[in-house]
């Protein structure tokens, strides 16, 4: 028994380190919802300039364009308040960058064999695979900076995981803070310096959770190894003398 509770807490631990590296490993096969097959809409927006407050500082935000998005999450970056960039810009809006993927990224381009991630404000995209890069559109894939004062859409954002399809309503905006004016790009043919989407979100919905092997694996390990911890602590001492 105690041998069998000694493995028990080795295996569940190793397999817990190696299923939270993965955890964010996109699933060769995915269930769509069918939405996503669509470009995002983008419509001139008549709304004027407004004022939104958000952490006791002042922003103003320009609206361009009424934005509908889905995508499904490739990679993601939220914004902590204290974090050194947008602390210097006094700028507590942008609370996540998200990369997501629509049309035929998510038919015929092998996602699974690319690599996705996201620096302070960009999303980059890489692989050694030839065959899935030929099969990757640049034009179907966004990095958008996501602006809202509104405490519950805030919160729902926070949940967001990779391989998560998303809806994302609001504004193509550019917005001044204390530090500045930052910009949106409004088109999908850009990149570089300039070609992220900045949304001002009014809606904000998760349509369809991610699930995948590596995840539901590092919850199973993680109570396995707890189970394991518990046994080894909880069972009888046994003493030996000479």
């Amino acid at each position: 028994m105690y041998k069998a509770t000694n493995v028990l807490i080795i295996i569940s631990f190793l397999w817990l380190l190696v299923s939270f590296w993965n955890r964010d490993d996109l699933p060769g096969s995915i269930d769509y919802v069918s939405s996503i097959a669509d470009e995002p809409r983008q419509t001139v927006s008549r709304r004027s300039p407004f004022e939104v407050r958000w952490e006791d500082v002042s922003y103003r935000v320009l609206p361009e364009y009424a934005y509908d998005l889905v995508g499904m999450v490739v990679s993601y970056r939220h914004h902590d308040d204290n974090s050194r960039m947008h602390r210097l810009a006094d700028d507590h809006l942008n609370m996540l960058d998200v990369c997501v993927v629509w049309g035929d990224n998510t038919t015929t381009a092998e996602l699974d064999k690319l690599d996705f991630w996201n620096g302070i404000f960009t999303c980059n995209v890489r692989t050694r695979d030839m065959a899935a890069w030929e099969s990757f559109n640049m034009d179907q894939l966004s990095n958008n900076h996501l602006l809202s004062n509104d405490g519950d859409i805030r919160d729902r954002v926070r949940k967001i995981r990779v391989g998560d399809q998303i809806r994302v309503g609001g504004y193509l905006a550019s917005y001044e803070s204390p530090g500045g004016l930052r910009g949106t790009s409004t088109t999908r043919t850009d990149s570089g310096d300039g070609a992220c989407e900045t949304i001002y979100v009014e809606r904000f919905e998760i349509l369809q959770a991610a699930t995948s092997f590596w995840r539901l694996s590092m919850w199973a390990s993680l109570a396995a190894l707890l189970a394991g911890l518990f046994v080894f602590f909880t069972r009888p001492f046994k003493s030996h003398l000479g």
